[in-house]
């Protein structure tokens, strides 16, 4: 619940600090006395859009602050959990910060977040309701979960959508291999094409590298034998060869014997280069013999090389990995679709027992829908009738609907305000003042049944007075036993039914009008509420019914 409010720099606030108590809190004022300031402030404070002109004093911030009593409370504590928030026991702090420059902040906890965080947050703290906010109560989604509140479902709800999430994922497995297989059924031909190449192909894991690794070797084997060889038949076998010129030389020298100098001894060093370049030769011709070439293997690994690139090419892919995948992915169409009858059989009787199994489950949603339904028509328009709302009928309507993730049911609220009327959905039938009598009568009914948040109503007795009046504020005391309630009113039966009666009021200094709110003593009680009833608060009629209306409220200490 909202234990304390602070508001600084808003509008007409200067500062002023609330401290609400449990049950039912009244706010009561002049008309323009700053009511709906305060609740703007509140919802800057949840995450509303802030407007910069609400900055009264723009060389200070505008601050709004909240503290929230949430022990116990398991939803806020799971947020607080899921977003990192420490310190998710009471009180938890909310605070907004609004700059003159249009800079704002909010805080959880001291820790700054966003206000999408703060928006989700504040939607467990506070529901505030007004005439202007009505149109909640035709929506299908709200009305859904009134019903479901009341009947206790969500263990029911739980299974159902636990069945239903089945089915959709065994529904979304056969639809997506039904339109891969179809793609596949298309292009088959083209898939067969190009699976029986990579048949004959057979890429294996690594073997591109090993081929071109071994090509390498193979082709640096094959250049060096072949330079060897080279070498040796220049030296010995080639025409013309070195040591055949050598020997002719030889033969030249021998024929100049008397001109050449005896001591050079021309023709020994000639025998002599011979005979080296001979040993020479055998050594080449023995380093050839250590490096044989397969030129088939050559042959066979640079074909190899040569497919596989060429597959990596064709498939569009960027690597013999890749070219694997792809081939494994070939062989897998290629299969399914000679599965295709029978897996597509299999997986469509499997979507078929887990939508059984999930209309089984909204079957039992549905029974527990209708009876609560049919029961909760009936409360709602005995706690209506006394409101004002003699000619009241009320039908509630649970009908088939497609299975979704809320069941299968279709609520519909209807109403008929008048004699002779059709009920009809509460959009086309009931004024706003009806319309929120309706709300207020729901609340109070869900209100005994689950754990809600602080609800803020906003003049929502607008348009009633006499019996009904005091008949919504007993109706807004007995909701105050389940849960806060902040009401903002001008009917003085439902004043004098609050736990705590705070005033709002406005003060002149000499430089601007401020807005200030004050919690009422018993006897400023009395006051107030004669001033609500006569305009006077010293006219003693009006105080007598005064203190008569504060009688009806056991909280009231007299």
């Amino acid at each position: 619940m909202l234990k304390h409010l602070k508001i600084t720099n808003y509008a007409l606030i200067n500062h002023i600090d609330i401290i609400f108590d449990e049950g039912l809190n009244i706010i009561t004022g002049e008309t323009g006395a700053g009511k709906s300031i305060i609740l703007g402030a509140l919802g800057i404070l949840l995450g509303g859009r802030a407007d910069q002109r609400v900055i009264s004093n723009p060389e200070s911030k505008t601050i709004v602050e909240g503290w929230f009593e949430v022990e116990g409370n398991m939803l806020v504590k799971q947020f607080c959990e899921a977003n990192d928030i420490e310190q998710v026991f009471s009180p938890l702090i909310i605070r907004r910060e609004l700059s003159a420059g249009g800079r704002s902040r909010a805080f959880i906890n001291d820790s700054p977040t966003t206000l999408a965080k703060v928006q989700e947050l504040g939607v467990l703290l506070i529901d505030i309701h007004s005439q202007h906010q009505n149109q909640l109560l035709a929506q299908p989604l709200f009305q859904l979960s009134v019903i479901d509140s009341l009947a206790s479902n969500s263990a029911l709800l739980a299974d159902y959508q636990e069945c239903f999430n089945h089915y959709r994922r065994d529904l979304r497995a056969y639809r997506k291999t039904k339109e891969a297989i179809d793609a596949d059924r298309a292009n088959a031909d083209f898939l067969e094409y190009q699976l029986n190449k990579l048949d004959k192909l057979s890429p294996e894991p690594g073997e591109l590298q090993n081929c071109e690794d071994t090509l390498a070797e193979v082709e640096s084997s094959a250049d060096t034998r072949a330079n060897a060889l080279d070498a040796v038949s220049l030296l010995t076998s080639g025409e013309p060869n070195i040591l055949e010129m050598l020997s002719r030389v030889s033969d030249r020298c021998a024929d100049m014997t008397d001109v050449l100098p005896a001591d050079d001894k021309i023709d020994t060093r000639i025998q002599n280069c011979i005979t080296e370049l001979e040993d020479i030769a055998e050594t080449i011709q023995s380093v050839a013999g250590d490096f044989a070439a397969d030129e088939s293997e050559i042959e066979y690994l640079r074909k190899r090389v040569r497919a596989i690139r060429d597959a990596i090419s064709k498939a569009g892919v960027t690597d013999e990995a890749e070219l694997i995948t792809y081939y494994a992915d070939l062989q897998k169409k290629m299969s399914r679709l000679e599965e295709a009858p029978s897996l597509l059989a299999e997986l469509e009787k499997k979507a078929r027992a887990s939508r059984a199994k999930a209309v089984e489950a909204a079957a039992l949603l549905t029974q527990s829908r209708r009876k609560t339904a049919s029961e909760f028509a009936a409360l709602l328009q005995t706690t209506l009738i006394p409101l004002g709302m003699k000619n009241l009928r009320v039908e509630i309507n649970v009908e088939p609907a497609k299975l979704s993730l809320t069941g299968a049911d279709s609520v519909n609220f209807l109403f008929a305000f008048n004699k002779n009327q059709e009920p009809t959905p509460v959009a086309n039938a009931a004024s706003g003042g009806e319309i929120s009598r309706v709300m207020l009568a729901i609340k109070s009914i869900v209100a005994g049944k689950i754990s809600l948040p602080t609800v803020i109503f906003d003049e929502i007795d607008t348009g009633v007075s006499g019996d009904v009046a005091a008949r919504i504020g007993v109706m807004l005391q007995a909701m105050g036993l389940n849960l806060q309630v902040i009401a903002i009113t001008h009917l003085p039966q439902v004043a004098a039914m609050g736990n705590s009666h705070f005033k709002v009021y406005k003060e002149d200094d000499n430089n601007s009008t401020h807005t200030h709110i004050t919690v009422l003593s018993d006897a400023e009680r009395i006051d107030e509420i004669a001033l609500m009833l006569s305009g006077n608060a010293a006219e003693p009629a009006a105080r007598a019914n005064a203190m008569a209306l504060l009688a009806h409220n056991p909280s009231y200490n007299s």
